[in-house]
């Protein structure tokens, strides 16, 4: 979701949004009011911030400034993937396929994230789901590369392999 989009969800939550010279931290919430760092250069890095700001909103439980405790990383860590989940997610993955996404900038900036951030969210699919995982007739692999393959047609779903279906070959990323 770009900027625009998330201030506009903040607003239908009663969340009051407001840009500031933070001086240690690009987002903070208090309450129903949420503070964006001001000179933050991109509002693809804002709407990352945002995003993670929201789920803050909805998740979170008093004040998680203070990272040595556990249970506030803990809280920190669901805010950040609740933003890749709601800025990336598998199917922006697959759509950015579809659109013919080269390399992580362009990904990136189809989907309207920094790259710091696509390379954060890409790291935690890989944690959560290994190296590949298989969603809506797509195959998604992270690693050595990001590629996505889609599984053949319908009437073509007759191939099957001693592995499971055979994909058409599609790269996100071609190797090199």
């Amino acid at each position: 979701m770009s900027y625009e989009d998330l201030l506009i969800e903040a607003d239908r939550a009663g969340l009051i949004v407001k840009e500031k010279n933070l001086p240690i931290c690009k987002g903070r919430i208090k309450g129903k009011r949420i503070a964006i760092r001001r000179n933050i250069p991109t509002l693809a890095e804002k709407a990352c911030v945002l995003a993670e700001e929201i789920d803050h909103y909805h998740t979170a439980a008093g004040n998680i400034l203070d990272q040595s405790n556990t249970a506030n990383r803990k809280q920190e860590r669901a805010g950040k993937i609740w933003a890749y989940d709601k800025q990336i997610g598998l199917s922006g993955i697959i759509q950015g396929y579809h659109a013919k996404c080269q390399n992580n900038y362009e990904l990136a900036e189809y989907l309207g994230v920094t790259e710091s951030f696509l390379q954060d969210a890409l790291d935690y699919y890989r944690e959560k789901y290994g190296t590949y995982t298989e969603i809506d007739g797509y195959a998604i692999q992270f690693e050595p590369h990001l590629i996505v393959t889609e599984k053949r047609k319908k009437e073509d779903s007759y191939a099957i392999s001693k592995n499971g279906p055979l994909y058409n070959r599609g790269y996100l990323f071609p190797s090199g």
